[in-house]
């Protein structure tokens, strides 16, 4: 859970989306948090990869979290600006 007040990026995702998405989206990812729904949405693979993503987009949120996934949003910038300077990019 967040603290008060706060949103997570997913949350304020689904948040800026129009009316009907918007509804679909948190109907879609109410099922694909459920294993029942998972198997569900297994019939439908488009749909499943969409709530698939949306629920990884949700994880790697977490920094702490991500960092255990492997990902480390400050190490993957840096290695891009380097890059960037490397290439005498701005």
């Amino acid at each position: 859970m967040h603290p008060e007040g706060v949103r997570s990026a997913l949350e304020s995702f689904v948040a800026a989306s129009p009316g009907p998405q918007r509804a679909g989206l948190r109907v879609l990812l109410a099922i694909g948090r459920r294993p029942r729904g998972a198997a569900l949405l297994s019939r439908m693979p488009a749909l499943a990869q969409v709530a698939r993503s949306l629920l990884a987009m949700e994880r790697y949120d977490q920094p702490a979290l991500a960092s255990a996934l492997g990902f480390d949003a400050e190490q993957t910038a840096g290695r891009g600006r380097a890059l960037r300077h490397a290439e005498g990019r701005p």
